[in-house]
């Protein structure tokens, strides 16, 4: 249904026709040509900002400055003005504006006067957040578990890809081709990457693609995590898991299933190696060495000094370097644990029979990804948790939808759990976790343990003291905000250094430290907006601050939320359990934050970061046509609901008196 406005107010607040108020606020703001910065630069036909909010209110246009700002945003929204340089909306500041009509189109407009001028920037684009708003936002996540130093970690170099079947052997011929021969070293390198996981792979690749001489050395297998033991694999499970429970709830849509449905699970995990070797090419050896121009070692590298690395017996000279080895699972300090078989993240797309009783410890992303997967699938799952939350980090509200759809599937939860011990020497026999209730003991026994309890970047045995770079063994090596090491020729990038352990997040700190490292940029990491998913079911997902972040910030805030239920495409899908919510400034259409909890949110919410990436706020994204019907259009129906709320009393008084004027 296309939604109408509801007062004739509205309609005229969203009308292009403002050809006498911009005639009135043109005749009271003064217009010359101005000069600013050192050595100046002439603006030519501009006026300013904070003037301009001066005489609106002197004038009785407005009442005090917000409304000022807000009349002044309506006109340049509109295309009456704009900033000279198009980078901020209409501020109570010493900025430069300049009228359409006054735009001297014979000329190079002021931020291209030499159109044959080519930057490194231009190719690298901008990375952090637009000027446009009010400072970045990015919030906060949990610190890593207190005890991770202590804990042990995954040795990748134990763990193997099983069966060796078509696919995983196709796998390992592009990621650690058997026979791979190391190149000569050049004399020496602009670039040394250690570490070939997504961090590792944009910045060889990015490098090399400016001209850069660049090498890069994995131990294990190119693509990291994400291709072989975490993003990939693990929705290929969740998409099989997806579909059996839409078969299991076809019949609410009419579609009778027959008989008893079954799941062939050695299918199931022959599809996700099979699309894996799939992917595998674009981060194989062959294409990086061959294809990219980037020398390739497969091997393990150490510092031998600030600049030198050793691999396979040849040393490496640098100019610069970074570390990109990632982390891997942390395993907790559970007695008897480290002496029974349990699956991680790494092992556990090993599998080729499917547990009939699997226990979760850990209650974040991964284990409950992995943990509603299971169950739909045909597993009894139990997930296991030391407080009474899952998902941390997320809005509370989020998580019981969460929480409601996963016992829906038959997932059971284990809060305030206090493990004793972990019980099972063998494969094959039950694993017994043990837990301590009240001074009982009281005893779960699996098929299958897996352990999603984070995870420990992995610093260890790489010389990073003989090259002068600083590490710990709980927060990885420690950068500064343009990802430098105590090494000042050495950067990091990705789970090594960063809390926000998401290959997107890696991608950008690579692209980041490409400029930094190469073309002597100071682009900061705490500028990058990073949003994130959940790919639960229903998926949650987030971009900026939570309420929380607002509230513990004493930023005023107002809060738009558009429930699925009330959206046309998620009602007739049958999904309506979710959300839309957004944060804007108190007063300002600024999106501070938003969170979408449904199916496609983690889709959903790249439109959000858009907006907030490039200052466009809430209100503009009313005026964006969607396709009908889209659950996207969730996002629309908050813009509406805010420009509903901005059409004050002032700003009505003066479309009132330009309503009298053309009458």
């Amino acid at each position: 249904m296309v939604e109408e406005f509801k007062n004739e107010e509205q309609a005229i607040l969203n009308s292009s026709d403002l050809e006498e108020l911009a005639d009135a606020f043109k005749r009271i703001v003064e217009i010359r040509d101005r000069k600013y910065g050192f050595p100046s630069k002439l603006y030519h036909n501009c006026f300013v900002g904070n003037e301009a909010v001066q005489a609106l209110m002197e004038q009785g246009m407005a009442t005090d400055e917000g409304d000022a700002v807000r009349i002044g945003n309506v006109m340049l929204e509109s295309g009456v003005f704009h900033h000279v340089q198009r980078a901020h909306g209409f501020k109570n500041e010493y900025l430069f504006y300049r009228f359409a009509s006054n735009e001297d189109h014979g000329t190079v407009p002021d931020s291209a006067q030499d159109g044959s001028f080519v930057k490194w920037a231009d190719f690298l684009g901008s990375l952090t957040c637009s000027e446009a708003r009010d400072g970045c936002l990015q919030s906060d996540i949990p610190e890593p578990d207190a005890d991770l130093g202590n804990m042990e970690q995954d040795d990748l170099a134990q763990i193997g890809l099983y069966p060796l079947d078509q696919h995983n052997a196709q796998l390992l011929d592009n990621v650690h081709p058997k026979k791979w021969t190391d190149p000569e070293p050049k004399s020496s390198y602009n670039l040394v990457v250690i570490g070939a996981g997504a961090g590792g792979l944009v910045t060889s690749a990015g490098a090399a693609g400016v001209g850069a001489k660049v090498a890069l050395i994995e131990s294990h297998l190119l693509g990291g995590d994400c291709l072989n033991v975490g993003c990939v694999p693990s929705k290929a499970l969740l998409r099989c898991a997806k579909a059996a429970a839409a078969v299991r709830d076809a019949a609410r849509f009419g579609v009778k299933v027959e008989g008893k449905i079954t799941i062939d699970f050695s299918h199931v995990m022959e599809r996700m190696r099979r699309l894996r070797a799939q992917i595998s090419p674009v981060d194989s050896a062959k294409r990086y060495s061959e294809q990219l121009g980037v020398d390739t070692f497969i091997g393990r590298g150490v510092f031998t000094g600030p600049n030198t690395i050793e691999v396979n017996g040849k040393t490496l000279t640098f100019a610069k370097a970074v570390v990109a080895t990632g982390g891997t699972a942390a395993i907790p300090n559970i007695p008897g644990l480290a002496l029974s078989p349990y699956l991680t993240n790494s092992t556990i797309f090993n599998l080729t029979e499917r547990p009939g009783r699997l226990g979760v410890i850990g209650a974040g992303p991964i284990g409950l990804e992995l943990a509603q997967a299971f169950q739909r699938l045909g597993s009894l799952v139990t997930v296991f948790s030391r407080s009474e939350k899952i998902m941390p980090k997320e809005d509370p509200e989020a998580v019981e939808i969460v929480k409601a759809s996963m016992l829906k599937d038959g997932v059971t939860f284990a809060f305030h759990s206090t493990f004793k011990r972990v019980e099972g020497k063998a494969e094959g026999e039950p694993v017994k976790v043990v837990l301590d209730k009240d001074g009982s003991e009281v005893v779960h026994e699996f098929d299958a343990l897996l352990i999603a309890t984070g995870r420990k970047p992995s610093v260890s045995s790489m010389g990073l003291e003989k090259a002068g770079v600083e590490f710990d063994t709980r927060k990885g090596v420690i950068v500064n905000e343009k990802l430098q090491t105590t090494n000042d020729n050495i950067y990091a990038v990705g789970d090594v250094a960063g809390k926000y352990q998401f290959t997107h997040m890696a991608d950008f700190m690579a692209r980041l430290v490409i400029k930094n490292a190469l073309f002597f940029g100071r682009d900061k990491v705490s500028d990058l907006l990073i949003p994130w998913a959940t790919y639960t079911e229903p998926e949650v997902a987030h971009v900026g601050l939570y309420e929380k972040d607002l509230v513990e910030r004493d930023i005023p805030f107002a809060t738009f939320k558009r429930e699925f239920s009330h959206v046309d495409r998620a009602i007739v899908d049958g999904e309506t359990e979710g959300y839309v919510k957004i944060y804007v400034a108190k007063g300002k259409d600024n999106i501070l934050g938003a969170t979408i909890v449904g199916s496609h949110a983690g889709d959903m919410i790249s439109e959000i970061s858009v907006a907030m990436q490039s200052g466009m706020g809430l209100g503009s994204l009313a005026s964006v046509i969607h396709p009908y019907p889209t659950t996207a259009e969730a996002i629309r129906q908050c813009g509406d609901a805010y420009n509903r709320e901005r059409l004050t009393p002032a700003i009505k008084g003066v479309f009132y008196r330009l309503m009298a004027l053309r009458r």
